[in-house]
Parts: C-alpha cells; structure tokens; sequence
C-alpha cells in the first residue's frame, strides 16, 4: 500500500477512535448531573462537547507521552499503529454495548503495546514508562479520587446537616453544573490528547514530522474536534451505569464527586500521566456513596467494573497483535483488518438497536426499550 495512502487511513482510524472515545467518555463528566436533574440529558452533551473541544488546546504533555514515552518511535509503522487503533476501537465498542464504563484510554494502550510487541519484539516497548506514566497512575487515580469524594461529601452533609433540603438540593444543582463542566473541560486535556499522540506518532515513523516534535495546530484541532462530535452523540448506556447504577446520587453528592475527579485529572495532565478519567470519575462516584450517610454502594455493579478495567489492557492488546499479524502479510492483510473492524462495528451497532438506552430512558434504572437510539 502507498505510504502516504496509509498513512491517511491511519489518521481516519485515529479520529475514529477518538470519536468512540468521546461517546464512551461522556458519562464520566455528565452522568451525575443527568442522573440528578442538574442539568437535562442534551444540554449536558451539548456543553461537554464544547468545552472537550477547548480542552483539547489547553496542553499537550500528555500527547507527548504518547507520541514519544511508551513505544519506540523509530520501530513503529503506520500499519502497526493502524492495527493498535482497530483493537482499541473493536474494545471500546464491546464495553460501550454492554454500558461497562472502561478505560478508553489503556484500550489504546492495550491495542498499541500488543500491534509494536508482535511486530517489533518486546524491545519496542517502553515498559518502565508503561509502567511510571499508565500502571501507576491507573491503580492510584481511582482512589485518589474516592477519597477526596468520600471527604468531601461527608463534610458537605454535615454543614448542610440544618438547612432545609430542597434549598441544599436546589443550590448544588447549580454547583453541580459548574464542577461537571469542569470535568468536561479536563477530559478534553486529557484523553483529547491521546489521539493527538497517536496521530503525532504515525507522522514522525512515516518521517512526515522530527522525532520528537509536537502535535500540529491541525492535529490538536482535528482530535478536539473528534472527541467533541463523539461527546455529543451521546454514550447513554454508560451514562446509565455510572448515573443510576453504581449508587444513587443526589446532588451534593454529584458536586464532590465530579470536583475530586476534575482536580485529579487536570493534575495529572499537568504531569503528563496519561490515566484514565474513567477510573477517576468512576472513583470519584463510589467514594461519593460511601460518604454519604445510608447511601447504598452497589458493589456487584463495581465489581463488574473493576473486572472490565482489569481486563481492557491486555484484551486489547491480544486484538492489537492479531491485526498487526494479519496486517503485516501486506496491503490485503491490512484491508481485511480494515473490513473486519467495519464489519464488527456494524455489528455491534445492531445489536444495540434491540435494546436501545437515550436520552429520553437513561434515568430509569431498569431501562425500557425506545423508539430511536442515540
């Protein structure tokens, strides 16, 4: 195939995940705030979009981490970067269906440790900063943020203890949109970077950029824009899951989970620790429930969550070598890894139709089939 003609079909890859990223994402800024009313399902979208989209201008430490910290730049191609995207995609697709909040973000890891490790040897695999800049982060973030949540809302209930509750819960709405806009604007910092990353690295091993050198304004604004149209679309299955199904959530609840979350992740970016806002939004949640007196924690529903973050990484990564094998018997291996992640997104897609979650049904806990899926 003609460099330069995968070379594009790669970047269309990368803004493909970037766009499942955002929909599969939307839940970690807005679930709480749909989930108590703070804010109507599509207006929620709609400013996620937005200011995902401005985030994604506001730094690019983390780009850098993965455009040049966890594979070896000079032993990648294009092809192998493309194979790591498809196993990202076909991973983020199956979670999405099955409204399990994963890490979109060590599903592109995943997808590319396993493309580089078959196609290159373990060499090519930067595992000390796998290791320093996603492990770490993706074991420490989750209980940061739970912590701070449990603090923060136990405190907030005990100073509201006197007032009368339909002016707290009428106050924290608005608080509530403020901190969940926030969470929006440090996504887009964080996981808006990633695909700018990726695309960067595909550039500089088909030697269309220095190594070394930072995402282009037409990166930065592609991925932005990328992430934003997929946060509109809407992932309400797991908006569902994280605003009704892991603890119900009312309002100064929903304030501290989203502050402690937006604080870690925007900390982190600062860092150039490429963690998963999932894991820190979904920390945050739980570590909400535990802090308010009687709230109940479904720990059956967190446990499903910690097994499907447990297993993203590597099932990525077993779907990244296998489209880097395959796609390296040549152009007709590489369109066949193509047709079958078309094929498997298609799939997915339909079977979601049977039991659509939108915006008119994500609050109920048990949902009814609707009329259109978004």
């Amino acid at each position: 195939m003609d460099p330069s003609l995968i070379v594009i079909v790669v970047v269309i890859a990368a803004l493909a995940f970037d766009f499942t990223n955002g929909f599969h994402d939307t839940a970690n800024a807005m679930a709480t705030s749909i989930a108590t009313g703070a804010l109507k399902p599509r207006v929620a979208v709609a400013i996620s979009a937005v200011l995902n989209l401005v985030g994604a201008f506001l730094s690019i430490e983390v780009a850098k981490t993965i455009s040049g910290g966890i594979v070896d730049d000079t032993k990648v191609t294009p092809v192998v970067v493309f194979a790591g995207l498809i196993g990202a995609i076909i991973w983020n697709l199956l979670t999405w269906l099955f409204g399990l909040p994963s890490s979109s973000s060590h599903a592109l890891f995943g997808g590319l440790i396993g493309a580089t490790w078959i196609a290159s040897g373990a060499d090519a695999v930067h595992f000390a900063a796998v290791v320093e800049k996603i492990l770490i982060p993706a074991l420490a973030s989750p209980i940061v943020a739970g912590v701070v949540a449990l603090v923060g809302t136990f405190l907030v209930y005990r100073i509201t203890a006197s007032a009368r509750q339909d002016t707290v819960s009428k106050s924290f709405k608005t608080a509530q949109a403020l901190s969940a806009s926030l969470v929006s604007l440090a996504h887009g910092t964080n996981d808006a970077q990633k695909t700018m990353g990726v695309i960067t690295l595909v550039l500089i091993s088909s030697g269309s950029l220095a190594a070394g050198s930072s995402p282009p304004l037409w990166v930065i604004l592609s991925a932005g824009a990328a992430i934003a149209a997929g946060t509109y679309f809407g992932g309400w299955r797991i908006i569902q899951t994280m605003g009704k199904k892991i603890t119900e959530i009312q309002t100064p609840q929903g304030f501290a989970a989203e502050t402690s979350a937006a604080a870690t992740i925007l900390a982190s970016s600062h860092l150039g620790f490429a963690l998963s806002t999932t894991h820190v939004c979904s920390g945050g949640i739980i570590g909400s429930g535990v802090g308010r007196k009687l709230a109940e924690v479904r720990w059956g529903v967190a446990g499903r969550m910690v097994i499907a973050w447990l297993l993203t990484l590597p099932a990525a990564a077993v779907v990244g070598a296998i489209a880097s094998e395959v796609s390296s018997q040549g152009s007709i291996g590489t369109v066949l890894v193509g047709i079958v992640g078309v094929v498997v997104g298609v799939v997915i897609y339909l079977w979601s139709r049977r039991h659509p979650v939108t915006h008119a049904n994500v609050n109920e806990s048990e949902p009814q089939p609707a009329a259109v899926a978004a």
